[in-house]
């Protein structure tokens, strides 16, 4: 019994919450009437001041000393140049040495 009212109150709960979740128009009527408004004394003026304009302090700063010491100063391209250039020198160097046996060896053969 106990299981039965349980389910039912969930179940109800569940109907109510998803009811309320609906999405509906509603639509009103207002009237408006005036009343008379009520204020507070004002007690004293506002007093206004002009503002200060205070220059900001003057920002001194010493560079730092630069130092220049031996070394590879270029950059990744000009790496990457020298790198290409010396694989093609030594490839030039090695199909020469090929060429040079064929020829030799074909001027041999005569």
């Amino acid at each position: 019994m106990k299981k039965f009212l349980t389910i039912g109150l969930l179940a109800g709960l569940s109907a109510l919450a998803s009811a309320s979740a609906q999405a509906h128009v509603d639509v009103g009527i207002g009237i408006g009437l005036p009343l008379p408004a009520v204020a507070p004394p004002v007690y004293a003026a506002p007093v206004y001041a002009a503002p200060v304009y205070a220059p900001p302090q003057p920002v001194v700063v010493q560079p730092q000393p630069v130092v220049v010491a031996p070394g590879y100063y270029g950059g990744w391209r000009e790496h990457e140049w020298r790198e290409r250039e010396r694989r093609e020198r030594h490839w030039r160097e090695h199909e020469w040495r090929e060429h040079h046996r064929e020829w030799r060896h074909w001027r041999e053969d005569d």
